[in-house]
């Protein structure tokens, strides 16, 4: 688990009658992630998420992630940069079975599975500078 992403304690926010929140952070994605050569992440991921809290427990998490790639034109070569924001939502319910739906148990809602997944279809097929997206 990645130390930067903060946890929902549902029990904790339930016994504060505590039912909604936001949560703004940063955190270092995986370079694993990438498919496109030459290409890193310039900066970290930033995360500006809202979560409400159901009578049954389930969590909603809604928001937007940003981050910066920096790398050579995928198809020119030049050096480029380029700044994606990605919405994103999620329903993570308790003792989920597994597949499709994000669970969690013991009350903690960890959002590290979510946020990777997050990333991962935030990610461009390639990277183009500006000449090149023009064409």
């Amino acid at each position: 688990m990645n130390k930067s992403i903060p946890e929902i304690d549902v029990r904790r926010c339930v016994a504060r009658k505590c039912y909604e929140g936001e949560l703004n952070f940063s955190f270092d994605a995986e370079d694993g992630l990438l498919d496109i050569p030459l290409v890193a992440f310039a900066s970290p991921v930033t995360a500006r998420l809202r979560y409400e809290i159901f009578e049954d427990d389930a969590v909603e998490v809604k928001g937007t992630i940003s981050f910066t790639l920096r790398g050579e034109c995928s198809r020119c070569l030049a050096q480029t940069e380029e700044t994606f924001t990605h919405e994103t939502e999620a329903l993570f319910l308790p003792k989920a079975p597994l597949g499709e739906e994000y669970g969690y148990t013991g009350g903690i809602v960890d959002l590290a599975e979510f946020l990777r997944d997050t990333v991962a279809f935030a990610l461009p097929a390639r990277l183009l500078c500006k000449t090149c997206e023009e064409e």
